[in-house]
């Protein structure tokens, strides 16, 4: 056996004594890729049959599964740096198999079956995701994209983001949603694999029209100097595995969704109007919001589901003010008289309104009666205070604070008394959303030195007990200003809906 002389990145040591150990082979026939071989505990082993006259890949493999803490399957691959795309026309052929086994292409850091990874695949049953494990050993997590059983698909490296493109009959592709952010060390693999599903079985895969990118960096490119495109995605997450879901993905810029208190359906902003879409994903329905057309991205539905709050620009002074309206859309209300005003939360019973204003240059925390009247002043602290949302139980508000130098969490009495901070990171921390249960908090990290909540940055989605302590990771993402502004929990307290963001070439 020829072995192609390289440095191995940490960890991978281990990745090619299972080679070794697998009697994975170096085949110039193989195309466009350098070996291939089986990963982990196969039952029976793979092969790939490599047609130079069509340049189609059919790739066989046996495994477990490409999931939880280790991978067992049949992998084609090259090693690879810098910014990398590859894609490939996927076929699963036959009706037989796991409804799990996958066929995909796969970026690795090495042959370990642990080894970190970040892959596109198609399952039997046409479930397309991309999936990735972000530290050796770690859980494996994925994004499920609305498409289903896609002609083609392409995995897409730039920088420390990977991204999923699919294309449908025509064969144009078009970004999925839904990007993940992942550290791999150079060098690194990419190639085609499959996974059965099943240890006792192969399953046969086809890859064709192949094509491989490598080695170019977004700054070299020609179309560098053109303004990229913005491009928004709604997404669901599991809070218990991290797991996400794309509900609806466009070319657009929207933002800050709201939950249906039905858990049936999502609202979300852009263009200065608001839309509703089914959880399930579809097309996003206008509501009608009358003379407001310029709604930011703080707005919310009542405890009861009957109202809904906004945060219009729409006045000559062009100044954010809070309004309610109904639900299904009507004419709004307003009940701030000065400006600028942006709404954040409802009280449990549905009386009071929590906003931040505005006044003699300090932002500060207001509440205001949902049937009207006065303003009240919650918070005198210098410096910005943000983000107020109630516990379900109405006893506190939680909040976001630069007071002691850096944005952190904080909650107060619903009153404004006893303000207690409760994160004390290097990160800064925005937007602060508790569960409907009271039990925990979600909020948003940016990196330490982003000041204020700019929109296009490496952020976290976070999460610690209700009274501070330990924080979690739930996912990391390119997002800032829109991701999750208002409160969207949903009703059941399983799931946070976000929104995340890619910039692209025109």
């Amino acid at each position: 056996m020829t072995l192609h002389p390289m440095t191995f990145p940490p960890g991978a040591l281990l990745g090619l004594f299972l080679v070794v150990l697998w009697g994975c082979s170096s085949n110039a026939s193989l195309g466009l890729f350098e070996a291939h071989g089986d990963v982990g505990d196969v039952g029976r082993a793979g092969s790939v049959e490599y047609d130079a006259g069509t340049g189609r890949y059919l790739v066989s493999g046996s495994g477990e599964d490409m999931w939880f803490d280790a991978d067992a399957f049949h992998y084609v691959w090259k090693q690879v740096s810098g910014d990398v795309t590859l894609a490939a026309d996927v076929r699963l052929p036959g009706t037989g198999g796991h409804p799990h086994r996958k066929a995909g292409l796969i970026l690795r850091q090495s042959l370990a079956p642990e080894a970190p990874y970040a892959d596109v695949v198609v399952h039997g049953n046409g479930l397309t995701a991309l999936q990735y494990r972000e530290v050796p050993g770690g859980p494996t997590r994925e994004i499920q994209s609305n498409v289903t059983a896609p002609h083609r698909i392409r995995i897409e490296k730039e920088g420390d983001y990977v991204a999923l493109s699919v294309a449908g009959e025509d064969g144009v592709l078009h970004t999925a949603g839904g990007t993940l952010r992942i550290r791999l060390q150079a060098p690194f693999l990419i190639g085609l694999g499959v996974c059965a599903h099943d240890n006792d079985t192969l399953a046969q895969a086809s890859f064709s029209h192949v094509e491989l990118t490598e080695g170019e960096h977004a700054e070299d490119r020609p179309e560098a100097a053109v303004e990229p495109a913005l491009e928004s995605t709604l997404e669901v997450l599991s809070v218990a595995t991290g797991d996400r879901r794309v509900v609806y993905h466009a070319r657009a810029h929207f933002e800050a969704p709201n939950w249906s208190r039905d858990g049936a359906a999502l609202l979300f902003n852009g263009d200065g109007r608001l839309y509703r879409i089914p959880v399930e994903g579809g097309t996003p329905r206008l509501i009608d919001t009358g003379f407001a057309t310029r709604l930011n991205n703080d707005h919310g539905l009542s405890p009861d589901g009957t109202l809904l709050a906004i945060s219009d620009q729409s006045q000559a002074d062009g100044q954010s003010r809070v309004y309610v309206l109904p639900a299904g859309g009507g004419t709004p209300r307003r009940l701030t008289a000065r400006g600028p005003s942006y709404w954040h939360g409802w009280s449990p019973d549905g009386r009071t309104l929590a906003f931040v204003g505005l006044r003699n240059d300090e932002y500060d925390i207001y509440t205001v009666p949902v049937a009207g009247g006065p303003e009240k002043r919650l918070t005198s602290a210098p410096g910005l205070d943000d983000g107020p949302d109630y516990a379900p139980d109405g006893r506190y508000i939680y909040f976001n604070s630069v007071r002691t130098g850096t944005m952190q969490i904080w909650r107060m009495n619903a009153d404004g008394s006893a303000p207690q901070q409760l994160t004390f990171d290097d990160y800064n921390d925005w937007f602060p959303h508790p569960s409907p249960d009271g039990r925990w908090i979600v909020f948003l990290s940016y990196e330490p030195g982003v000041e204020g909540h700019p929109p296009n940055h490496d952020v976290m989605l976070r999460l610690m007990p209700a009274d501070g302590g330990e924080v979690r990771v739930l996912a990391k993402f390119f997002g800032g200003q829109g991701t999750i502004n208002v409160p969207s929990w949903s009703p059941d307290g399983t799931q946070v809906a976000f929104v995340s963001y890619r910039l692209v070439s025109p």
